[in-house]
């Protein structure tokens, strides 16, 4: 799935080809892609409006338009690709846009998970998602007292309290690998178990992490891909993740996986004890 740099990667694509663009014309092809509200009205709602800013909030692109914001969660394989006008729908393309320059925009998601939403301007912070968001890595209020707070009555592995967007938002499993190696943490010790100084190495760390990816232009494992033809390159600087069986880069112990509530997890035992 697509983690918080991927999403701004794909994000920034988006900016550069539709900035200021208005979008003619919206039809859907499978309609559980809307998520709020019905895509009938999504349709009508969108038409005409133009695109003016781009941003992310947590893992969702975030479109500001005339009246209201469209909101895209790219899920496990969500994908946008532009075709000329009228183009022949390919495979698993479920909702096109047409554009003012006579481009198309086109969605494609082969698993169905990803989801859109059109949400009114002065409703966008009492609804869902924003309302179920936690603090983006880079907020100033992200302080090691935050965290603690967050976590006071967590007994569950810090591997997985940093997975719950509503504490800190964007972190997926490939960059939660990488922050709690940085961090020298094991990925078991319970969350309410770290003092300030391993929440501020987090903290510090997530910064660090995600920055890095953002400027590789996002991790390419799997599927995920910005636009065509072009992948991302921060899996040339990852640490742990993936490489069962190899040596640490700190200390040459040997990396291993395990299960953490379902998520591949991968640490070196020498430095995260």
């Amino acid at each position: 799935m697509p983690e918080k740099p991927e999403v701004i990667t794909v994000t920034k694509k988006l900016e550069k080809r539709l900035l200021n663009r208005k979008i003619t014309d919206c039809k859907v092809y499978y309609e559980p892609i809307i998520g709020y509200p019905s895509s009938k009205e999504f349709i009508s709602k969108i038409k005409n409006q133009t695109m003016n800013s781009f941003s992310t909030r947590g893992k969702w692109i975030v479109i500001e338009l005339d009246r209201d914001y469209l909101l895209v969660h790219l899920r496990m394989e969500g994908k946008f690709f532009f075709r000329e006008k009228n183009a022949i729908l390919e495979k698993h393309h479920h909702v096109v846009f047409t554009i003012d320059n006579e481009e198309e925009l086109h969605f494609q998601d082969v698993r169905k998970f990803g989801r859109m939403k059109l949400i009114p301007k002065d409703k966008i912070n009492e609804m869902s998602p924003f309302t179920e968001l936690g603090l983006e890595p880079w907020d100033k209020s992200l302080t090691p007292d935050y965290l603690k707070d967050k976590f006071k009555n967590k007994k569950i592995p810090i591997k997985t309290a940093l997975l719950d967007q509503s504490i800190i938002t964007g972190i997926g499993n490939i960059y939660d690998d990488e922050i709690l190696f940085l961090s020298h943490i094991n990925p078991l010790t319970p969350a309410n178990k770290l003092n300030d100084s391993k929440l501020q190495l987090i903290i510090k760390n997530t910064i660090i992490t995600l920055d890095k990816a953002i400027e590789e232009g996002g991790t390419t494992i799997r599927n995920y891909t910005s636009e065509e033809g072009v992948t991302g390159l921060f899996q040339n600087h990852l640490y742990v993740h993936t490489k069962v069986g190899e040596a640490c880069p700190n200390c040459g112990e040997t990396i291993i996986k395990i299960k953490i509530n379902g998520r591949g997890t991968y640490y070196c035992p020498k430095c995260q004890k």
